[in-house]
């Protein structure tokens, strides 16, 4: 592996039932053997997947592997999350992801929502410095900033909150990261900053998911995949062909490590390790 001090990562997203609870040890099964720095486990809006999520990561916790439950208020009082985040330090669990999370549809603006770095502020006052608090950036900037500056501001409380690190949200423009990084660190902000990495593998579902999350598509990688829209095999390997040069990029770039959204699904993420050589 290239660089003693970088740090890869793969992330699950929280299962929903029994059949994807035994995808995810499946898929964890075969990325282990690539021996990453932690997994991450995702959590639904409002907390929509908590069960599956604890459960998800009680399990891998159980193999030796380091994992990240997500974690957000979601709509749940400070005593749930408080039992919650004391249930994950009783297993061992050393590291966590602390978002606000989204806002489930159909709640509204009434719905108790608590910011990313009071959740950070919350963790450090109940269990001081033992958990490794990973929190989200956002290179192309997040969907509900009202500018850069403040998009900015928002992370760096996040930061002084006490975030250890932190993962981006995907995106396919390196320039977007690095400059991302420039900002950051004329704020005084530095922390690690990890690019999250997703596959491409399906276009339809990418545009949808880009779209709610504030990822962008540069135009000629749009172009290319519509043209393969009906072509499954050459979507895929001009997409991993675009993601392996990202890669490429951001690590030769000093990025400190790759976050690689698998989508519950290993041979993508196996396939971009493969390239990298790594």
């Amino acid at each position: 592996m290239s660089g003693p001090d970088r740090r890869f990562s793969f992330e699950f997203s929280a299962p929903k039932n029994a059949e994807a609870i035994e995808k995810v040890k499946s898929v964890h099964k075969k990325l282990v053997k690539l021996n990453p720095h932690f997994f991450s486990v995702t959590y639904g809006a409002g907390g929509s997947t908590k069960e599956g999520t604890k459960q998800a990561v009680l399990d891998i916790n159980k193999t030796g592997s380091e994992v990240a439950p997500h974690l957000s208020f979601g709509g749940d009082d400070e005593a749930k999350i408080e039992q919650l985040i004391l249930d994950y330090r009783n297993a061992g669990v050393k590291r966590v992801v602390a978002l606000r999370g989204d806002i489930p549809s159909g709640m509204g603006s009434s719905t108790n929502i608590a910011y990313a770095n009071q959740l950070v502020e919350f963790i450090r006052r109940k269990t001081g410095d033992h958990f490794h608090i990973e929190v989200a950036a956002y290179p192309e900037i997040h969907p509900e900033s009202t500018s850069v500056k403040a998009d900015l501001q928002y992370f760096k409380q996040k930061v002084d909150a006490g975030a250890n690190s932190a993962i981006t949200q995907y995106f396919y423009n390196p320039d977007a990261y690095f400059r991302y990084l420039d900002d950051c660190t004329a704020l005084g902000v530095n922390i690690p900053i990890v690019p999250g990495i997703m596959p491409i593998t399906n276009f339809r579902g990418l545009v949808r998911f880009s779209h709610n999350c504030g990822a962008e598509i540069p135009r000629w990688i749009s172009k290319h995949l519509q043209d393969y829209e009906n072509d499954p095999q050459s979507l895929k390997a001009f997409g991993e062909e675009v993601v392996t040069n990202l890669c490429q990029r951001l690590l030769d770039g000093g990025a400190p490590g790759l976050h690689f959204y698998t989508l519950n699904q290993s041979l993508p993420t196996l396939r971009l390790w493969r390239n990298l050589g790594l």
